[in-house]
């Protein structure tokens, strides 16, 4: 898999899962928490789909960045 970009944003949660950008900004601080990350580190697209159970082709690819 060839991705442009690795790290995801809370505009990508909330593309991800239609929730609003309060929740997405709880479910990446969430992510985080569960890693032991601290609250500005990057959370990764293979890290947040480990978290989640998504498949990483999906979330890239729903996100534009794989055909």
């Amino acid at each position: 898999m060839s991705l442009n970009r690795i790290i995801l944003s809370t505009k990508d949660i909330e593309r991800i899962t239609g929730r609003s950008e309060r929740q997405s900004r709880a479910i990446l601080a969430g992510v985080r928490k569960s890693l032991g990350k601290q609250p500005r580190q990057h959370v990764s697209i293979q890290e947040y789909c480990r978290y989640t159970g998504l498949l990483e082709e999906d979330v890239a690819r729903h996100l534009g960045l794989q055909k």
